[in-house]
């Protein structure tokens, strides 16, 4: 998580957290730092139902997950950082954000608009219908890794612009984590 400049969205929390790193703060935590990263889902309400893996059973739900809910979910973590959303790129990327508050970077809530306004304009209207070129992921059972490359976009990105993702699958809903 060094230069990205979209760290939260790679690290998906790539697009961000990297970014402002390298500034004068960064990404963290989703919500209030005492709430654990993998409950923020619970505490915040779901902003795209259509984004959430989650079936109500965790162990049914881990089960019957795939990479390709990986990808829905980092798709939506990429829209709503091209939208600005705060509340959803906090949560998707919630144990992320947490990671890099607990290496010193302030909250997501107050970290992740500074990241934002590191997102160029076409950037920021890329990522709204950017999608993942699923022959490039490395899939597993409970984390997928997608590559900066697998970004379809009408802008390029680059993997300093972009970063690498890591979603991983916490209870029955994809995360990103590094």
């Amino acid at each position: 998580m060094s230069a990205r400049i979209l760290p939260f969205l790679a690290v998906g929390a790539a697009l961000l957290i990297s970014s402002c790193s390298g500034e004068s703060g960064g990404t963290a935590s989703p919500a209030p730092s005492t709430a654990p990263a993998s409950s923020s889902a619970a505490t915040q309400p779901s902003p795209s139902p259509s984004t959430s893996a989650a079936p109500s059973s965790s162990a049914a739900a881990e089960s019957e997950s795939t990479g390709g809910d990986a990808v829905e979910r980092y798709e939506a973590f990429m829209h709503a950082a091209g939208r600005q959303d705060l509340a959803t790129v906090c949560e998707i990327a919630g144990p992320a954000a947490k990671k890099a508050e607990d290496e010193g970077m302030g909250p997501c809530e107050k970290t992740m608009p500074m990241a934002f306004q590191l997102i160029s304009p076409a950037q920021k209207k890329a990522l709204q219908t950017a999608t993942v070129d699923r022959s490039k992921i490395k899939e597993g059972a409970k984390r997928v890794e997608i590559p900066a490359r697998a970004v379809k976009a009408s802008v390029k990105f680059t993997d300093s612009d972009l970063g690498d993702a890591v979603m991983e699958n916490r209870g029955g809903t994809w995360y990103v984590v590094d």
